[in-house]
This record gives structure tokens, C-alpha cells and sequence, in this order.
């Protein structure tokens, strides 16, 4: 058995490697913002407004640890976050009093809409799927949850349950000022400090920010009313194109997007398969192929 917490056969791997996951990660974060609660969470307890493409990258180092990383590795992560959860407060401007950020429904609803946007748009992007596997990744991503203070049942495990759940919160949802600044924000962001090189390009960031606008669910961009609707066919084919393309970076390169740490962590996450019989010539990318796994009973088909 693999170090790793989620191995390469699991379906979290094939939809976590996946380089569409850049996209589903802002997508995520428009749609958690139409949470009012989870949305005051985040403006009045980080530096989200100065740096919006940051806390996505720190999205995506959380998830590429829990993902890659090892077990003491991961539950580090996890007590640390929510340390840090129980630590804060949220002014709710709609009573006037102050609430805990970890509360279950909050926290459901912003590992629920990351989640699921993850398979969402991987799916959409052309990364081959059947339902039965999508249904799997929902119920292995309820370990996940447990990461951030929540049970493993508190969460959704099937796609039936989540688009369930997502329907019964949609009368909760709104956007504030503050969503509709994230949105702004996401669409024309703030580089990292680690990505400044990338200013001189920045106004060729709006397209892609404009994609993952466009692939929320048809209700969201209604709420939102952002853009300008454009055919929901020509989104598709444009979610399959980035996916296409990024997919051609090499690996290394495009380990430059994450933090060092978490440079590190992949680092050591190679060591680890390696050392575990997996076959690592083409990179953590290409464990997808089953042919370079080790030889034992696959969890998932090919």
C-alpha cells in the first residue's frame, strides 16, 4: 500500500492531477462567495483583497497535500487549519453579532462547492469519467472533509446527494458586496509574490478568469450577472482546449505554480511512490496510466 493517503488508483488522484483542476479551483471560490457567512469569513479574516490568486494557491497547496503528501504530513495540515479555524470570528452583518468561522454548515458548504467544482469542470474539460466514478471521488473526498473539522457523513458522497444539498442552499445564497468584489478580484487578480514575473502578462490572465466564470452552474452567473451570457457550448469547447494545453507544460515547470513547501511536498511524494514500486518516468502526472502502477489489483478500471 502506497504512503500516500490517496493513492494513484483512487479516483481523487485521476481528478486531482488533472490540470483542469486550476479552472475548478477559482470556480470554487466564486461559488463559495455567494455564501454570505463564508464570504465575510474569508474578507474579514484574511488578506483576500489584496491577494486573491494567493489564497487560491494556497488552496491548491492544501489540496495537493492532502492529495500527495504523507500521513504525518497531512494530519500536521490538518490540526494546524483547524486550530486556526477555532480561532476566529465572523461579524454577521445581518444580526450584528459575532459567530465562529468553524461551524458545520459553513464549513460543508465551502468543501462542498470546492469539491464538486473539481469534478464539475474536470468532467466538462474531457477527463473521461463514468458516473460510477464520479460517485466514488464525492465519497473519498468525505475523508477529505474530516481534515477541516467536519464527520466524514456530514458531507455529500454521491453526485445525486450533492446537487441535492446544492439545490437546498440556493435560497441562502446572495451576493453581497464583498462577492461581487471576489469575482472582480478573480478575474483580474493580484499575482503572488511568487508569480510576479507573470505581471507583464496579466491582462491575458482576464480570459481565463472569464472561463471559470463561465463554467458555474447557469443560476450562479444569474445571481452574479457579471459577463455578458455567451453559449454554454463554446465554454465547453473552451475548457477543453485550456486543458489541452496546460496539460503540455512539463511537469517541473509547472511545479513553479505551488509554494516551495509545497514543491517539497511533491518531491517527497515521488520519493515515496518510487520507493513504493511505482513506476515515476513520467512524473506524478503519468501514474494516471495503470501501467505504471505496481502490480497489485487496480481500485478503479482503467
Amino acid at each position: 500500500m502506497s504512503a500516500t493517503v490517496q493513492p494513484p488508483e483512487s479516483v481523487t488522484w485521476r481528478v486531482h492531477i488533472d490540470r483542469s483542476m486550476w479552472i475548478g479551483g477559482v470556480r470554487s471560490l466564486m461559488l463559495q462567495a455567494l455564501h454570505p457567512m463564508a464570504m465575510w469569513g474569508v474578507w474579514q479574516n484574511s488578506n483576500f483583497q489584496e491577494d486573491p490568486l494567493g489564497r487560491l494557491q494556497r488552496t491548491a497547496d492544501f489540496v495537493g497535500m492532502a492529495t500527495f503528501g504523507g500521513h504525518e504530513e497531512i494530519e500536521e495540515l490538518a490540526a494546524r487549519v483547524r486550530g486556526i479555524h477555532r480561532s476566529l470570528r465572523i461579524l454577521n452583518h445581518d444580526t450584528g453579532r459575532k459567530e465562529r468561522l468553524d461551524q458545520p454548515e459553513l464549513l460543508r458548504w465551502v468543501h462542498c462547492a470546492e469539491v464538486y467544482s473539481y469534478l464539475e469542470v474536470a468532467r466538462r474539460s474531457g477527463l473521461p469519467l463514468t458516473a460510477a466514478m464520479a460517485d466514488r471521488y464525492l465519497d473519498e473526498q468525505r475523508h477529505t472533509a474530516t481534515y477541516v473539522g467536519l464527520h466524514a457523513e456530514d458531507v455529500p458522497g454521491g453526485v445525486a446527494e450533492m446537487e441535492s444539498y446544492l439545490a437546498e442552499m440556493r435560497p441562502q445564497l446572495r451576493v453581497t458586496e464583498e462577492a461581487a468584489a471576489t469575482v472582480r478580484f478573480l478575474m483580474w487578480p493580484t499575482m503572488p509574490e511568487n508569480l510576479k514575473f507573470l505581471n507583464p502578462g496579466k491582462p491575458g490572465y482576464f480570459p481565463f478568469g472569464a472561463l471559470c466564470y463561465y463554467s458555474l452552474p447557469d443560476w450562479a452567473r444569474q445571481m452574479y450577472g457579471a459577463l455578458p451570457e455567451v453559449p454554454q457550448p463554446a465554454v465547453t469547447a473552451a475548457l477543453r482546449s485550456f486543458r489541452t494545453t496546460i496539460s503540455a507544460v512539463p511537469e517541473r515547470l509547472h511545479d513553479y505554480a505551488f509554494a516551495k513547501p509545497t514543491r517539497d511536498m511533491l518531491d517527497r511524494a515521488r520519493q515515496r511512490l518510487a520507493a513504493d514500486g511505482y513506476d515515476l518516468g513520467r512524473g506524478l502526472y503519468g501514474l494516471r496510466d495503470p501501467r505504471r502502477w505496481p502490480q497489485r489489483p487496480a481500485l478503479i478500471p482503467a
